[in-house]
């Protein structure tokens, strides 16, 4: 297990549409074993998988990184 999550923050992020629409696109991703959505601290925090990865895919669900 990674022992040093990713942890981005996305300020777009407003409602459990955005947490299922980052979570659908980051998921599978190679590598990935958790995501976390934290909708009201606005952070998506992420086990495993490859940064530029997870930023493009985070993109691809709609929303821009801090």
């Amino acid at each position: 297990m990674n022992a040093n999550p990713h942890v981005y923050s996305v300020p777009d992020i407003s409602c459990d549409h955005c947490k299922r629409a980052i979570e659908s696109e980051v998921g599978p991703l190679d590598g990935v074993e958790a995501v976390t959505v934290d909708v009201d601290s606005k952070l998506v925090t992420v086990s495993g998988g490859d940064d530029g990865a997870i930023a493009a895919a985070i993109a691809r669900a709609g929303y821009a990184i801090a």
